[in-house]
């Protein structure tokens, strides 16, 4: 028993293959939308219906496939205990481009239903901050969501 709890905290994990990992860094980008989506505690059939083309159009994601990982997305997003899960996946492996992607479309989706909640805005921000984003780019990006 020792020695099976020994190997299991010594032993490293397999590296992911590039699909593994390109669907891990899919899954963190759309947990992290459905942080937004979910921040004010209710599902707005706006923000809904905006999702999958928000997440297609903005992260490059096939439409059926980012139906999948909204579902998968839940759960993650659910059993997840910090923002923070999300992000060093996509910190490791998002250009700056990407980044910048991802928090547009945050913002999009934040604003999808009129209003913005204190809560989508603490969510979007706190998330730039671990993307290591500057302050002036959240600000224009949340600019260009608006006038879109």
């Amino acid at each position: 028993m020792l020695a099976q709890l020994r190997q299991m905290l010594t032993s490293k994990p397999r590296p992911l293959t590039p699909e593994e990992q390109e669907k891990h860094l899919h899954l963190a980008a759309v947990s992290l939308l459905l942080e937004v989506v979910y921040a004010d505690e209710t599902l707005d059939a706006t923000e809904a219906a905006l999702l999958p083309s928000v997440i297609s159009n903005e992260l490059g994601i096939e439409k059926q496939e980012a139906s999948r990982l909204i579902e998968e997305g839940k759960t993650a997003q659910r059993d997840a205990t910090s923002l923070y899960e999300f992000t060093k996946e996509i910190n490791a492996l998002f250009s700056i481009e990407q980044k910048q992607k991802l928090i547009l479309a945050m913002w999009k989706l934040a604003y999808a239903d009129g209003q913005l909640c204190r809560y989508e805005d603490q969510i979007i921000r706190r998330t730039a901050e671990l993307l290591y984003l500057k302050h002036s780019e959240l600000i224009q990006l949340r600019n260009a969501a608006i006038s879109s």
